[in-house]
């Protein structure tokens, strides 16, 4: 018989390292990209407020913010839209693995493996200095949404429309997506979402590319993982979760079945899906103006019963435990603006990778200024001292 493990750690020189499960608390990293403070509920992309962007910015001109650390001049947005525009097209190879996906594959492993994939056109995938570095990420920002429309269209067995470079971000993905032209109010309901979601400090997505960066490795691998990382239910998946809860609130009666569904699922301490966050204990700024602008959307397109239902959960929620700090998170306004454009609920979280690639590569470029590899310790809590035991005599 083997002898009882010892159950204390042999004898350290030096104090263990503190320990914080989820690594919460934990600072791993300067940025000048974006501040929270989530407990005054501010969020700015280098000083600039969340909601100034969201009412007066653009999508290109949030990235140029994001990657330059400040605000372009007319000329230097001009110029990196151009260049953005340039890198729209797809190589012909990887349209042709677009078209052989399985049709009922899901979106986001899609992208993954496209985003992975795309290095294997580049002739010099493996650099990874900084101009470098923003090159490879300026042309899969670009060509995410490219990925994303041609993916979605064969699966429905239709035919792949070629991005125009005449077309902004926004309006360029959804004509690739529907084949004809977005309204005004669709353009700018879709460039908001994609200002909001672009950067959102440490989070876990944004750590995976950073860790993945820090080994030097390729942009793309950093930005692959970061997609993987992403299609977590705990992560970037809330906002389909959210019009899941929203159809199943309909097929129980619509707007007269909110408060028992909410009352009752609170009661069962169950979550409403699109409410609280991590770092938010009051409500998210993101949610702000996403919440009048989804109402909008949502009665330009014939959707204002589900801006209603949504507003009435709200409602529900403020009055039950908004005093615990638990409001709506930008999740469940998006979940209605992004139903209200015609895109499938398969296609939000895609959404949400296709802008936050802007914040996941402007974190790759700080982590490469400056580079050190991420190697946290783990604290052991096993045991000590086993004997070795022959199989024999087990």
């Amino acid at each position: 018989m083997s002898a009882a493990p010892m159950t204390h750690p042999p004898a350290s020189p030096s104090p263990a390292p503190s320990f914080s499960k989820g690594l919460e608390g934990v600072i791993a990293a300067e940025t000048h990209m974006s501040f929270i403070n989530g407990e005054k509920g501010i969020l700015e992309y280098v000083g600039v407020a969340i909601d100034d962007l969201a009412r007066n910015s653009t999508f290109e001109e949030t990235v140029y913010l994001l990657w330059n650390r400040r605000l372009p001049t007319k000329p230097e947005l001009e110029a990196f839209t151009t260049e953005l525009r340039n890198n729209y097209e797809l190589p012909k190879g990887l349209l042709e693995k677009i078209q052989a996906c399985p049709k009922d594959a899901a979106p986001m492993h899609v992208l993954r493996t496209m985003v992975s994939a795309l290095a294997m056109y580049d002739p010099d995938a493996d650099a990874n200095d900084i101009p470098s570095a923003r090159k490879k990420a300026l042309a899969i920002l670009a060509q995410t949404p490219t990925i994303i429309a041609a993916f979605d269209r064969n699966r429905r067995g239709e035919a792949f429309i070629s991005p125009r470079k005449d077309l902004s971000f926004a309006a360029n993905f959804l004509y690739m997506l529907n084949g004809t032209m977005p309204t005004d109010a669709m353009v700018r309901a879709f460039d908001v979402c994609m200002i909001l979601h672009a950067d959102h400090g440490l989070n876990n997505s944004t750590f995976t590319a950073r860790v993945i960066i820090s080994t030097l490795s390729d942009v793309y691998s950093a930005i692959t993982g970061a997609i993987g990382s992403l299609r977590g239910p705990l992560h970037g998946g809330a906002n389909e979760e959210v019009m899941v809860m929203l159809g199943e609130i309909e097929q129980k009666g619509g707007v007269s079945a909110i408060e028992p569904y909410v009352m009752n699922r609170l009661k069962n301490k169950e979550r409403i899906m699109g409410f609280g966050h991590r770092v938010y204990k009051t409500i998210d700024p993101r949610a702000t103006f996403l919440k009048t602008f989804s109402k909008q959307i949502a009665t330009d397109t014939g959707n204002l019963k589900l801006y209603e239902m949504s507003s009435t959960i709200e409602q529900i929620m403020a009055r039950e435990v908004g005093a615990k700090g638990i409001y709506p998170n930008v999740d469940f306004y998006s979940a209605t603006t992004y139903h209200s454009i015609g895109l499938k609920l398969d296609l939000f979280t895609p959404m949400f990778a296709m802008s936050r690639i802007s914040g996941w590569s402007g974190h790759i470029l700080e982590q490469l200024d400056g580079n050190r590899l991420y190697r946290p310790t783990a604290k052991y809590v096993g045991p000590h001292g086993v004997k070795y035991v022959p199989i024999a005599q087990r």
